[in-house]
């Protein structure tokens, strides 16, 4: 099968031929349709995630189609699911036992501890297969598995806020807004500053007001969720929110929080994280996707152009999310 490969962290991928895998006990072997790009992928090769299997396959926002169920109960071949970061749980340990699987300490990634959708075939853990919902395109469904799942979680952590900020407006965020708005919520975008194209990328994905980050909100916000991988938001953000309001970081990797005042976090203002994803995460929001119905900007690049895509998404180009098509 075709495949991109990392080799080494702060390499390019490479082209490679590899044997198509074989499922083990529980897996089923998928056919890839499209595989979304994410930063996580980008913190993998940049060696900020530290433990990865090498040489991997990249990719963990996959749509494919089952061609060997390999004994797994519930999937049928020539079934079309979805494969996120989340690849492997123990199921026993107290993490698990208590809804908090995202936080098991044996737990198993895509495209990290596991070989992921920067291919023409995977094999997923039958578990962590998801059917996905009919209207989407394989390309528009593939960023609702990372992009959408965690921007889903960081929703709910931010309780019934109603006035929510979202500091990094791009694959996540356009997902989120949408989501937010059809929940009756009001949405304040914040963009790097000049940045036209993605402020007006903002507004048209349902934001009332978007802005730099350097600048403050026409209101006090009941809560922020950043998503760009930059501590320096999280004083910002924190001086936007009113007190007893919430702050969520929801990347996997954020440069370091700069020194700041106490008087940001006092008057019971919680800032918080969010880690990895949950299977009951995407129960709840593949559905809501349908339902609100989220629009997906989703960019498409052939497999053998994940490089360009990687860097696309590294300088800031694109509005919505790049997608590797192989069929």
């Amino acid at each position: 099968m075709r495949a991109m490969l990392l080799d080494t962290p702060r390499r390019l991928l490479r082209t490679a031929d590899l044997p198509t895998p074989a499922p083990q006990a529980g897996q089923v072997l998928l056919r890839v349709a499209a595989c979304g790009v994410c930063r996580t992928d980008l913190h993998v090769i940049d060696g900020e995630l530290p433990r990865p299997k090498l040489p991997l396959v990249l990719g963990h926002q996959i749509v494919g189609r089952v061609v060997d169920a390999g004994g797994a109960a519930g999937l049928a071949t020539g079934a079309r699911v979805g494969v996120p970061w989340l690849g492997w749980t123990c199921g026993a340990c107290e993490y698990c036992r208590s809804g908090y699987e995202n936080l098991c300490p044996r737990a198993r990634f895509t495209g990290y501890d596991l070989d992921g959708g920067y291919a023409e075939y995977a094999c997923a853990d039958a578990r962590f297969c998801f059917p996905l919902p009919e209207g989407y395109a394989d390309l528009e469904a593939a960023p609702l598995l990372c992009a959408g799942l965690i921007g889903y979680r960081c929703l709910r952590c931010c309780g019934d806020a109603r006035r929510l900020g979202l500091f990094g407006f791009g694959s996540a965020a356009h997902i989120v807004a949408q989501v937010a708005r059809h929940q009756g919520r009001e949405v304040f975008a914040f963009v790097r500053p000049g940045d036209a194209s993605a402020r007006a990328f903002a507004l048209r994905s349902g934001a009332s007001w978007a802005g730099g980050s350097d600048e403050p909100p026409p209101d006090l916000l009941d809560a922020a969720i950043i998503f760009a991988p930059v501590g320096g938001l999280v004083p910002l953000a924190l001086r936007a929110v009113r007190p007893a309001g919430v702050v969520v970081c929801g990347g996997i990797h954020m440069s370091d929080i700069p020194q700041m005042p106490y008087a940001l976090l006092w008057e019971e203002r919680v800032l918080r994280s969010v880690a990895n994803l949950t299977r009951r995460d995407a129960e709840e929001f593949l559905p809501l996707a349908a339902k609100v119905p989220v629009r997906v900007a989703a960019v498409p690049y052939p497999l053998e152009d994940a490089n360009a895509a990687l860097a696309d998404l590294r300088e800031g180009r694109l509005s919505g999310t790049a997608v590797l098509v192989t069929q």
